[in-house]
C-alpha cells in the first residue's frame, strides 16, 4: 500500500520579506527612559535614544505638536532605526508617515501640496459615537428555507442569551447572509450593531469549550455576557485628517484612498474640514491625535519646501517633525548659499538636534549577531569576528550585506554552518567602497568619460590642431 504524504503546508500570514529594519521592535528603553545596551533590535547610540525616548513620552502625553527633531549623523550610524524604533513605540493609534526627500520630485503633484498631504496623514482624529449593541452567546440558530427556489425570501429564528436572560429575534435575508458569512454556530459569543447591522464574532463561550477535542490556535474563548442583551457602548473611531479630505474632495473619494490617485484637494476642503473637526472637538465627540512625520534625506528638499515647513509648523493642527540627514556644511538647494546640513538657518533654529556617533566594533558584533538572527542564518564564531573586523574597517552596511552571500555560498558547498572561508569568498567577489574607488584610481584611463582621459585627449587634439 502506497503511503500517504501529507502535502506541507505553510502559513501565509508568516511569509515576510526581511527588510533592512525589520528587526527593530521600538527603541529598547526601561520604564525611567533609561537606554537599555540591546533590546527590542536597537544597539548602541544610548544618548541618541534617551532623548528619542523624552520626544516620545511628550508626544504620548499629548504635550507638544508643531515641534522638529533632527536627526543628524554619519551614514549607516541607525537615524532611521531610530526613526523606526519611535513609530514601533507608539503603536497603531498615534499615526506615523513616512516620507523621503526626493519623493516629493517625483509626484504628479506640487511639492507643497505633496508635503501639506504628508502633514495631514499625521495627525489623527479619534471620534468617539455611541451605538446600540446586542451582545450575547447563540444557543440556537433556525433557518427556514422555502421548498421552491426563489418562491420566497429565507427566514429564521436566532436565540441569544445572557447570563441573566434569553431571547429570540426574527431574522431576515440580509441577517441570515451575514450569520452566514461570519460563520456563526451556536455557542460563539457575537455583537449586532443595531444601526448598521453588523455582526462581529467576539469568540465561543467558555461552557462550549469541551465540545471538540481538536481545536485550532486561532479559536479563541471568552465569558457569556452578563447584564442586559442590549447595551449602549461607545466607539472610538481612529482616522487622518488625510483620509477625512479625500473622501470629502470627490465623488469617488472613499475609492481614492486604495487606489492612492488622490490628486490636488482644494484649499477650501480642507478649511471646511478643519472647521468641522474644530465643532466636533468642543461638542467632545473627537479629540485631535498629533503624530509623527518622519522625513528622511531632508537635504534634498528645496528652499521652497524648508519655507513651507516654517510655515506649517506654526499650524495648531501641526505633528511633531523628525527630519534625518548625513550631510556636514552643504549648498541649501535652490539656492548659491551653503548651510549645516543643507537645512535653513531659521528653520535649524527650530529643530531640537540629535546626534547619532559611528558604531564601535563590539556594537556592530553585536548588531551582526541579530541581523545573524533574523535572517536565519548561522554562523561559525570566527566567521562572526572576520565580519566584525570587515564591518569595523569598510561600513556596517558592507558587512551585513555580506551575510545573506555568505550563507548562499555556505548552501552551495552543502555546509550548515558559515565559515570564515565563505566569507572570505563573498569578500573577495563584492567589492566595498574603497577598494572600488582604488580600482578605478588604478584603472581610470580604461573607463569613458574619465578626467584624466578627457585631459589627455584634449591635448592630444589641440597638437594635431597646431600641426
Amino acid at each position: 500500500m502506497a503511503e500517504l504524504k501529507l502535502s506541507e503546508s505553510r502559513d501565509l500570514t508568516r511569509i515576510e520579506r526581511i527588510g533592512a529594519h525589520s528587526h527593530i521592535r521600538g527603541l529598547g528603553l526601561d520604564s525611567s527612559l533609561e537606554a537599555r545596551d540591546v533590546s527590542e533590535g536597537m544597539v548602541g547610540q544610548t544618548q541618541a535614544r534617551k532623548a528619542a525616548g523624552v520626544i516620545l513620552q511628550m508626544i504620548k502625553d499629548g504635550k507638544i505638536a508643531g515641534r522638529a527633531i533632527l536627526l543628524a549623523g554619519q551614514p549607516g550610524t541607525g537615524k532611521t532605526a531610530i526613526a523606526m524604533g519611535m513609530a514601533k513605540s507608539l503603536g497603531l493609534e498615534t499615526p506615523f508617515a513616512m516620507l523621503s526627500g526626493s519623493e516629493l520630485f517625483s509626484l504628479e503633484m506640487s511639492k507643497t501640496e505633496a508635503l501639506m498631504q504628508a502633514f495631514r496623514k499625521s495627525i489623527g482624529v479619534r471620534i468617539k459615537e455611541e451605538t446600540e449593541v446586542i451582545e450575547g452567546e447563540v444557543v440556537e440558530i433556525q433557518i427556514d428555507r422555502p421548498a421552491v427556489s426563489g418562491a420566497a425570501s429565507k427566514t429564521g429564528k436566532l436565540t441569544l442569551k445572557t447570563t441573566d436572560m434569553e431571547t429570540v429575534y426574527d431574522l431576515g435575508a440580509k441577517m441570515i447572509e451575514a450569520l452566514g458569512k461570519e460563520k456563526v454556530q451556536s455557542g460563539d459569543v457575537i455583537a449586532i450593531d443595531k444601526a448598521s447591522g453588523k455582526i462581529t464574532k467576539l469568540g465561543r463561550s467558555f461552557s462550549r469549550s469541551r465540545d471538540y477535542d481538536a481545536m485550532g490556535p486561532q479559536t479563541k474563548f471568552v465569558q457569556c455576557p452578563d447584564g442586559e442583551l442590549q447595551k449602549r457602548k461607545e466607539v472610538v473611531h481612529c482616522v487622518t485628517l488625510h483620509e477625512i479630505d479625500v473622501i470629502n474632495s470627490r465623488t469617488q473619494g472613499f475609492l481614492a484612498l486604495f487606489t492612492g490617485d488622490t490628486g490636488e484637494i482644494r484649499a477650501e476642503v480642507r478649511e471646511q474640514i478643519d472647521t468641522k473637526v474644530a465643532e466636533w472637538r468642543e461638542e467632545g465627540k473627537a479629540e485631535i491625535v498629533p503624530g509623527v512625520l518622519f522625513i528622511d534625506e531632508v537635504h534634498m528638499l528645496d528652499i521652497e519646501c524648508f519655507s513651507f515647513l516654517n510655515r506649517a509648523l506654526e499650524n495648531e493642527m501641526a505633528p511633531i517633525l523628525v527630519v534625518a540627514t548625513n550631510r556636514g556644511i552643504t549648498t541649501i538647494r535652490g539656492t548659491n548659499y551653503k548651510s549645516p546640513h543643507g537645512i535653513p538657518i531659521d528653520l535649524l533654529d527650530r529643530l531640537l538636534i540629535i546626534t547619532t556617533q559611528p558604531y564601535s566594533a563590539d556594537e556592530i558584533r553585536k548588531i551582526l549577531d541579530i541581523r545573524c538572527q533574523e535572517e536565519d542564518v548561522e554562523m561559525s564564531e570566527d566567521a562572526k569576528q572576520l565580519l566584525t573586523k570587515i564591518g569595523h574597517e569598510t561600513s556596517l552596511r558592507y558587512a551585513i550585506h555580506l551575510i545573506t552571500a555568505s550563507a548562499l555560498n555556505c548552501q552551495k558547498r552543502k555546509g550548515k554552518v558559515v565559515e570564515v572561508q565563505d566569507i572570505t569568498r563573498v569578500y573577495s567577489l563584492f567589492l566595498d567602497v574603497r577598494r572600488s574607488t582604488q580600482y578605478l584610481m588604478e584603472y581610470q584611463k580604461e573607463y569613458m568619460f574619465n578626467e584624466a582621459s578627457m585631459v589627455d585627449g584634449g591635448e592630444d587634439d589641440a597638437d594635431a590642431m597646431h600641426d
